[in-house]
């Protein structure tokens, strides 16, 4: 079979195909998560290890009684945001890693790498902000409330129509994107409101989870609600302005 300079070229794009095809926001922190959790799987001491909880974990106790801990209310500066890189067990950081991948991907693909980083670190302190609203002297850790943000995020557009553009002279279709919605649009649409629906009443029965299948830790709604509204909330922000020559 005689190769072609089509085939040819077809070859080298398929070669340089990635393997794992994810954003480099979204591959950052996954590494970084896995960095985190494989110190304090491998290298770290328990003494070392509970010295990195209380620096970097949050919790609510620094608030109501900041002289118990070493550092008193000066790590709520960073923890409201750290505490997203540390989990309890590899289930945990796995299953935030597989949701981060599947919600985190489409809002880094729309927003890119530094719109991404501020909206799932922005939600992560909404998180630790609505846990610290329920007063609890357990700690706050794992990335769900930044997840959840993203999550909140992506649930504006990926359930909308994509906006096709066709060219008026040749006939071309361009595919521009989906649009955001708006809050009444996401009432009105069905598959967008029962998601967000099914989400906020799965975040319900969360705490009950280790009761029905055992475990000493608990899951935390709060941060997974108040990320999941940030996101909701401030994705708009982050929108940028069609260009009118792609119009």
């Amino acid at each position: 079979m005689t190769e072609t300079p089509e085939s040819k070229q077809n070859q080298r794009q398929g070669a340089r195909e990635p393997a794992i095809n994810l954003p480099a926001g979204i591959l950052a922190l996954l590494a970084l998560m896995l960095a985190v959790h494989l110190a304090r799987s491998l290298v770290l001491n328990e003494r070392s290890d509970l010295l990195l909880l209380i620096w970097t974990a949050f919790t609510s106790f620094r608030i109501t009684d900041p002289s118990e801990l070493p550092g008193g209310m000066l790590p709520l500066i960073w923890t409201p945001f750290t505490y997203a890189m540390l989990h309890a067990d590899w289930l945990h950081l796995g299953f935030n890693s597989v949701w981060l991948a599947a919600f985190g991907t489409p809002v880094a693909r729309r927003y890119g790498f530094w719109p991404m980083l501020v909206l799932f670190f922005v939600s992560s302190a909404a998180g630790a902000a609505l846990f610290a609203a329920f007063p609890s002297a357990g700690i706050l850790i794992g990335a769900s409330g930044g997840v959840a943000g993203l999550t909140g995020a992506a649930c504006r557009f990926i359930f909308q129509p994509l906006i096709v553009h066709r060219d008026p002279e040749t006939g071309q279709q361009h595919v521009l994107g989906r649009q955001l919605a708006t809050f009444g649009e996401l009432v009105r649409d069905r598959r967008a409101g029962v998601f967000i629906l099914v989400w906020i009443a799965g975040n319900a029965v969360v705490p009950l989870l280790p009761d029905l299948f055992g475990g000493t830790g608990t899951i935390s709604w709060q941060a997974h609600l108040g990320g999941f509204l940030a996101g909701l909330l401030l994705v708009p922000l982050f929108e940028r302005k069609p260009k009118e020559d792609a119009l």
